[in-house]
């Protein structure tokens, strides 16, 4: 798991009033907890841009004032009209105590399913882990290839070192699922036209039957 920078200022007063105005000023209210006590700060709005704003889970490395902290984003809450970030919580690294974290999940191939006309569909693009934060991958990587239409990966087929997967077994992660074309093209109905021998009454309805008239007997006299 690659290592992020944030520098914050612990924060005096801790309150509504005083978050909205370090809101006001561009900074983001924090709290690191999991250690032996809550630790409030703030930061700089512009510095998220690698701890919020990225698809990839990072461990951060906060520096507040004099002391240094390892941790994670646990929770990050965003404005409701102008999604603008309002406050982050993260949780401790501590060496030796297991943590949560959502690792993103990454394929890798072109699934067979996908040659064939399919389409492939990740359900879902976070796992949440727990486990030592040293065990902790970067991504989680699904190798698709043989993936055929109608088949899926689920969290059972996923195996890590160490790790645990806090999801059901059969969960499907990654699915090759069927697209239109390919059902139209396996039910696409044949047209048969079938051709009357001369002579012979056609069945009514018959598309391309031909009809050949036959001569009525002479009246008696």
């Amino acid at each position: 798991m690659k290592t992020v920078t944030l520098s914050g200022s612990l924060r005096t007063n801790v309150g509504k009033t005083d978050a909205n105005a370090l809101r006001a000023k561009g900074w983001v209210p924090c709290v690191i907890y999991g250690g032996k006590e809550q630790i409030h700060f703030s930061a700089d709005t512009r510095a998220f841009k690698n701890v919020i704003y990225t698809p990839d889970t990072n461990l951060v490395h906060i520096t507040i004032g004099e002391k240094n902290y390892n941790a994670v984003v646990q929770e990050a809450q965003f404005h409701k009209i102008n999604d603008k970030l309002i406050h982050v919580d993260f949780l401790q690294v501590i060496d030796g105590k297991p943590v949560t974290v959502q690792i993103p999940v990454k394929t890798l191939g072109i699934a067979e399913g996908v040659k064939e006309g399919g389409k492939l569909n990740v359900k879902m693009r976070k796992l949440k882990i727990r486990g030592l934060i040293n065990k902790f991958p970067e991504s989680i990587e699904l190798n698709v290839e043989k993936l055929t239409i109608g088949k899926t990966i689920s969290v059972g087929d996923i195996k890590l070192d160490g790790l645990t997967i806090l999801h059901p077994q059969n969960i499907s992660v990654v699915s090759c699922q069927v697209t239109r074309a390919v059902v139209e093209e396996v039910v696409a109905p044949t047209v048969t036209t079938a051709v009357a021998t001369p002579g012979t009454p056609a069945t009514p309805g018959t598309p391309g039957a031909t009809v050949t008239p036959t001569t009525p007997p002479p009246a008696k006299k």
